[in-house]
């Protein structure tokens, strides 16, 4: 290259050069801008530290209902049967008392169209055993009236000949004593007359009368113990003839008396029986009311348990499942044994339901989107099978007490979805957290719980 130039380029550029170099050693302005940058997000680091961060406890688990109603429930008829009309679909919504399944009488015993009529005839047939028992009885009874009141007056009648006979025993004792004492008189005066003819007081005829007297008055006397004899013999047969009657009225009335047990045993057998028939009617009345399988409240039909026409079902078995209309929705959160003491009733819970995108931030509830507030309302006192605490999870029930983004849990919510939930602790500075969260430490509170706590409220 030609250098047709007055200027010298050569010493131009080497002055040029060091003075370009020299500048940029000593002036480091990248250095600069990294330092400032550096200096700013150390402060702002600084002051994120002593940001207020609430402190969380998570959870997962499904939804669930709090009253056991509201809870799918499978649907069961009481009585054997085979299937004869199915009435609902799955998916079909029903109200309580609508029909779900029509089923047909499958044992021996009920096959009688006319069965409740043949019962009420027994029954009837029953009933008039009882009342044949009944006046069985009450004639039974006024034979015993009749047989106690003869047997008083027949009574009466032989104590009557018993006195009598006594009385004559007595009198007739007296006639001995009295014969006797004539005799004895009689004797002594034949004695004296017979001295008197020895010494002539007294003739030959004087003694033969005498003697004749006393004949008679031995003959009173004889006639007399016979007579005191049969009187006695009349008062033995008069006392056994009583004795006699009484046994006889006795056996009459014992009779009398078995048949009227027999009557009252009877009775009480048919009207036994009676009260069997009245309540085996009553069983087919209500046998014939199960037929039909009903709802048991409003609700959705899940699933068909069987299928087909003609199948045989079991007592007891279930048919279908039902979903009951507009349950108590809860969120069943599992948590760790840890962190049970950390909760009380009350506390807030910010949720995160399957199906709804969410960002949540952990120690920033009030930026979280797509989050669902919620109150702590049932805490278990015992440990699940799987080692963690359920806690249930409600809406918040009054509106001043959500948060001004917040809004209610989405209709479309279906019992068991999955869940996730954050209780919300108390606030502590940002620096505490990190040391915490480094060192493994659970959560802590201000204060011990209250009064609310599950434990205590038992108690109470």
């Amino acid at each position: 290259m030609l250098n047709l130039s007055n200027q010298n380029v050569d010493e131009l550029v080497w002055e040029e050069q060091p003075q370009r170099s020299r500048k940029e050693l000593l002036v480091p302005r990248g250095s600069r801008t990294i330092g400032r940058v550096m200096l700013a997000v150390g402060i702002i680091f600084l002051i994120i530290l002593f940001l207020p961060w609430r402190q969380t406890i998570d959870g997962t688990g499904t939804l669930t209902t709090l009253r056991p109603q509201d809870r799918p429930q499978t649907v069961q008829n009481q009585i054997a049967g085979r299937i004869e009309h199915w009435a609902v679909r799955e998916g079909e919504f029903v109200r309580k008392g609508d029909t779900i399944l029509t089923i047909s009488e499958i044992k021996d015993e009920y096959f009688d169209p006319n069965l409740p009529e043949r019962l009420s005839e027994q029954l009837a047939a029953k009933r008039g055993n009882v009342l044949a028992n009944t006046a069985k009885i009450e004639a039974t009874d006024q034979q015993l009236v009749a047989l106690r009141t003869t047997l008083e007056v027949q009574l009466e009648s032989a104590r009557n000949k018993v006195i009598q006979a006594r009385n004559y025993v007595s009198i007739d004792s007296a006639d001995l004593v009295a014969v006797t004492t004539f005799y004895e008189i009689a004797k002594s005066r034949l004695a004296r007359y017979e001295n008197g003819y020895q010494n002539g007081l007294f003739s030959l005829t004087d003694i033969e009368t005498r003697r004749l007297k006393l004949q008679e008055d031995l003959a009173k006397v004889t006639a007399q113990r016979n007579k005191l004899l049969n009187s006695r013999q009349s008062l033995a047969n008069a006392v056994i003839e009583l004795s006699n009657l009484r046994a006889k009225y006795g056996q009459d009335l014992a009779k009398t008396l078995s048949d009227r047990s027999s009557a009252v045993s009877s009775r009480a057998s048919s009207e036994g029986e009676v009260a069997s028939l009245r309540n085996k009617i009553s069983n087919v009345e209500v046998r014939r009311g199960l037929y039909i399988v009903r709802a048991p409240q409003t609700g959705y039909v899940v699933r068909t348990l069987k299928a087909g026409i003609g199948e045989t079902i079991k007592e007891g078995e279930s048919v279908a499942t039902l979903q009951p209309e507009s349950p108590i929705l809860a969120a069943e959160i599992y948590v760790r044994p840890m962190d049970v003491p950390l909760i009380q009733k009350g506390r807030q819970v910010r949720l995160q339901f399957d199906g709804w995108p969410a960002i949540q931030f952990s120690g920033w509830p009030s930026v979280a989107v797509g989050t669902f507030g919620g109150i702590v309302t049932v805490i278990d006192v015992v440990n699940s099978p799987n080692g963690k605490y359920r806690i249930l999870v409600r809406p918040e029930a009054h509106p001043e007490h959500r948060n001004d983004d917040d809004h209610h849990w989405p209709e479309q919510l279906r019992l068991g979805s999955g869940v996730y939930g954050w209780v919300i602790l108390d606030s502590v500075p940002v620096w505490y957290e990190i040391w915490r969260q480094l060192n493994g430490f659970p959560p802590s509170l201000q204060a011990a719980p209250g009064a609310d706590s599950p434990v205590k409220a038992e108690k109470k």
